[in-house]
């Protein structure tokens, strides 16, 4: 079995919708705006990654169970470097400042930043050596927060 997608409950369908198509470049393969079944699926060539359900009242709580974060992979350090300039411009809240190493020694990192509802996202990418620095002594980045 494979993962088929991932869907998330947001409070504000339009702004997540803006949000996840911006950064991610994700296509709107289907939506609702049907009161109380507003919906988007978004991917890649008719391929649903993604789907928001607006029935949402509050932001993400990680005191509950459920979801940790959502990760996306690059191939590229610079392209997670352009998206970080990005999300900064656009006053997202950035959980560390610039590229984070999972781990001390390890092979790959990224950013890790939060949706409009609080969702604890991450880009990574393999890491280079210069870019393998691990500032966070707290646990693995994208582990225990």
């Amino acid at each position: 079995m494979k993962i088929g997608h991932v869907g998330l409950n947001v409070t504000n369908l339009e702004q997540s919708l803006a949000f996840y198509t911006d950064i991610f470049e994700l296509e709107t393969i289907r939506e609702s705006y049907e009161k109380g079944k507003k919906f988007a699926f978004l991917g890649h060539n008719r391929n649903v990654a993604l789907t928001l359900w607006e029935q949402s009242k509050t932001e993400f709580s990680k005191s509950h169970s459920g979801l940790h974060h959502l990760a996306f992979e690059t191939d590229s350090i610079d392209t997670i470097k352009t998206i970080e300039q990005k999300l900064v411009k656009m006053g997202v809240k950035m959980i560390y400042e610039g590229i984070t190493a999972h781990e001390e020694g390890s092979n790959s990192g990224g950013i890790f930043f939060l949706d409009p509802d609080g969702i604890r996202l991450e880009i990574y990418a393999p890491l280079d050596r210069e870019s393998r620095d691990h500032r966070y002594t707290e646990g693995p980045a994208c582990g225990f927060f």
